[in-house]
């Protein structure tokens, strides 16, 4: 099994093409396995309402299933929690923690990632150290709620200047990704076609399949 240092990390980060994020769930020993070996490179735990002890527990289910395909396990804007859990890293918004205090948390070891939500603050995130950007939403989504979509014209703005990975977030799925991929896309965040999905393996399967027909 590969060792889960710096190296390995970005490596596998920069393959990355599909990222989920899920809240806590009643099926976790089956939704993880599930999606990720249909193809999920990246799974997030985001979820705002859950008490934090609970997502202590539920990290080592995440931990575990991420060792088991070879795939990353982020924590959604809690660097102590990452950090503290074992996860590959942590993903913070623009009302989160800064990169720079994200990275003090999580150790260089570790991904610190930072959602953007337009070029300007895209512009802003590649002058620190994090590993990779979210820009977006593309598209209205509850999980966003109250977040105006920006469209498509900054996805190609945003993928252009980026010298790191780049997600593009935001009603992502397999009806949306051939749109955004021809607007420069290559990297996906995939919430609401896959977690609400009556089938979540089936979905992220699917959803794999646009990405690799959209690919140039």
């Amino acid at each position: 099994m590969a060792q889960r240092d710096a190296a390995w990390r970005r490596e596998r980060l920069t393959a990355s093409r599909l990222y989920v994020c899920t809240p806590l769930r009643d099926d976790l020993g089956a939704f993880l396995p599930g999606v990720l070996a249909a193809g999920v490179d990246v799974i997030q735990l985001r979820d705002k309402h859950a008490p934090r002890a609970a997502q202590t527990r539920a990290a080592a289910t995440f931990c575990e299933f991420a060792q088991d395909h070879g795939a990353l396990f982020v924590v959604n804007d809690d660097p102590a929690l990452a950090a503290e859990v074992g996860a590959d890293g942590v993903h913070v918004g623009q009302e989160d923690a800064t990169v720079a205090d994200a990275r003090a948390a999580v150790g260089a070891h570790r991904l610190v990632g930072r959602s953007t939500h337009s070029p300007r603050q895209a512009a802003a995130a590649l002058t620190t150290d994090a590993d990779y950007l979210a820009i977006g939403p593309v598209h209205g989504t509850p999980t966003k709620a109250g977040r105006e979509p920006i469209g498509l014209q900054p996805v190609g703005e945003v993928t252009a200047m980026a010298d790191r990975p780049c997600f593009v977030t935001g009603a992502m799925g397999p009806d949306t990704i051939g749109e955004a991929s021809a607007a420069g896309a290559r990297r996906f965040v995939v919430v609401r076609a896959i977690i609400e999905a009556a089938d979540p393996a089936a979905a992220a399967r699917a959803v794999r399949a646009a990405i690799a027909a959209a690919a140039p």
